[in-house]
């Protein structure tokens, strides 16, 4: 193994570990005094911090979410010399990704991995990330549910991706891989939206309360 590969293992150790960091966890002990675990949909994510620990904590979980998903993608792009969507830094993007939705801190029950994923991809196919991040706005605006939006943007991102950087390209596979965990840790989503059970995030906030299961997050 070359000092290289070695220094790039490395890194994507360190990336799993930066997206194991439980962001919205901390926010919501350390600065609203409540375990977002014991609430909502009991979800680490931005989505379920921002119903149990308030909106401005949701954002922010969302920011920092997305930060140690693209701060991973930069550093190894940079430490290695190599372009940004090459193999090593796809690897530390997805680890990122990996890192919060299987926490080695919490036992490897994380979030569902959204916004560290955006921020990945943010930092590896930018462009084709802001058009993924307007289909979820404009999937948002029609269904006001957060799991379906996710999911939609997924879906595009991936098949984005093959078109734009080709089907064996390190993005690529990474987008694919994301999708099949986004889609695995959205099981429960789907099933409601079969049902039609699905909460709807306008629903929530004319009543005033929290839904029972509120999506995404």
């Amino acid at each position: 193994m070359s000092a290289g590969d070695r220094l790039g293992w490395l890194l994507v150790g360190a990336s799993y570990l930066a997206g194991s960091i439980p962001f919205g966890l901390l926010l919501g002990r350390f600065v609203a005094g409540v375990d977002v675990r014991d609430s909502g949909s009991g979800n680490i994510g931005a989505t379920n911090v921002a119903r149990t620990a308030g909106r401005r904590l949701g954002v922010l979980t969302l920011v920092l979410d997305a930060a140690k998903g693209a701060i991973p993608v930069g550093v190894t792009a940079w430490m290695l010399g190599v372009p940004v969507d090459a193999g090593w830094p796809a690897a530390a993007g997805l680890f990122a990704f990996l890192g919060h939705v299987f926490p080695v801190w919490l036992r490897f029950r994380g979030g569902k991995g959204v916004a560290t994923a955006l921020g990945a991809f943010l930092a590896l196919t930018p462009w084709l990330t802001l058009g993924a991040a307007m289909v979820f706005g404009a999937s948002f605006a029609a269904s006001k549910v957060v799991s379906v939006s996710s999911l939609a943007a997924a879906v595009v991102l991936a098949g984005g991706a093959a078109l734009l950087h080709g089907k064996d390209a390190p993005v690529t596979r990474v987008a694919l891989v994301v999708l099949l965990v986004i889609l695995v840790r959205h099981q429960s989503n789907i099933r409601r939206m079969l049902r039609g059970e699905e909460s709807r995030l306008a629903a929530a906030r004319r009543s005033g309360s929290p839904p029972s299961r509120p999506p995404g997050g």
